[in-house]
């Protein structure tokens, strides 16, 4: 088993296991693996979970490994030259997450709207997190694997 697949199995086991978020998973997996952790991670990415705060839109996951970018590539000045790596890794994770999964968009990933109890209700009874999701976490962690190996 490769680096990448290792990552993707600790994002799922934070995910499935401990009970954080698909965005949370993402982003602390890779603070750990590229030791960048402090208080702030996971806390700053509870908001985005199920498509930023359950309504669906981009996938948790997915906004997870952008703030991961943001934490290994990003920069504290306002420089467009020194945002230009970060940007072009958060441009290249969000194509390649769309082109393996089919879109970016947490309902449609999961065809349920969590920002409805039903449906959120039915999300849990089919176990929606567990089936769909874990794809989508292991799938961020991987292509930042991939990203982060060829950006060195």
């Amino acid at each position: 088993m490769n680096s990448a697949n290792t990552l993707g199995e600790k994002a799922v086991r934070h995910f499935r296991d401990e009970g954080y978020n698909c965005s949370q998973s993402v982003l602390l997996t890779m603070a750990e693996h590229w030791k960048c952790r402090n208080e702030l991670i996971p806390k700053v990415a509870t908001a985005f979970g199920g498509g930023m705060g359950r309504c669906g839109s981009v996938c948790g996951a997915l906004t997870g490994g952008l703030m991961a970018i943001g934490i290994k590539y990003g920069t504290n000045e306002p420089s467009p030259e020194k945002r230009s790596r970060a940007y072009k890794l958060a441009e290249e994770l969000y194509h390649r997450f769309e082109k393996q999964n089919g879109t970016v968009m947490c309902r449609e990933l999961i065809g349920l709207d969590l920002s409805d109890a039903e449906q959120r209700k039915k999300a849990q009874e089919e176990h929606v997190f567990g089936k769909k999701c874990t794809v989508f976490v292991r799938s961020a962690v991987e292509i930042l694997a991939a990203l982060s190996r060829d950006a060195t």
